[in-house]
């Protein structure tokens, strides 16, 4: 059963230094997917189809995805001008996708790390995510949440890595990591 969208409309947070927040996120998008929901990804200083998950959803009609990065890993307090320039682009989609009504569930995939990273603030975040429309689903993935972020969630689920194969060497394989 599909739900309606006096249920939906709540903010959730995936967060913490674990894997699997984008993941989670996708996993949601599937379900919601299959309910007939629809569903926008915007991920943030992210672009291309390196990431396995990113191939299938291209592959698969029916979710929307925006990309907003560059092809270049960001470092906290090295990010350029083109990054805001970048990161405000991913912010005005997701105003658009909160409040234009096309979309049930939106994930802002690392908007976290965005704010953490001071690229953008979580104020401006934040005023985006409350524009919303009514019914509108949110979900908000990456490290490091802002304090803000987790204090006006509804649901905030923290991964948190114990082990990872890394650490004894294995590098990230295809389809599994990426």
């Amino acid at each position: 059963m599909c739900p309606t969208s006096s249920e939906l409309g709540l903010v959730q947070v995936y967060t913490g230094d674990g894997k699997g927040k984008t993941t989670a996120a996708l996993g949601l998008a599937l379900r919601a997917w299959g309910r007939g929901l629809r569903v926008v990804v915007i991920q943030f200083m992210k672009t291309g189809d390196e990431y396995g998950e990113i191939a299938a959803l291209r592959k698969l009609s029916g979710i929307d995805l925006f990309q907003y990065g560059r092809d270049q890993l960001i470092v906290k307090g090295k990010h350029t001008e083109e990054d805001v320039r970048l990161a405000k682009q991913g912010l005005l989609k997701a105003k658009q996708a909160l409040t234009g009504k096309n979309y049930d569930v939106v994930i802002l995939d690392e908007v976290n790390v965005v704010a953490y990273f001071g690229i953008v603030s979580p104020e401006e975040v934040m005023g985006v995510v409350r524009s919303r429309a009514s019914g509108v689903e949110v979900i908000m993935t990456g490290q490091k949440a802002p304090k803000q972020f987790i204090e006006e969630a509804d649901l905030v689920t923290e991964m948190r890595m114990i082990k990872h194969p890394y650490d004894a060497g294995v590098l990230a394989r295809a389809g599994i990591e990426y």
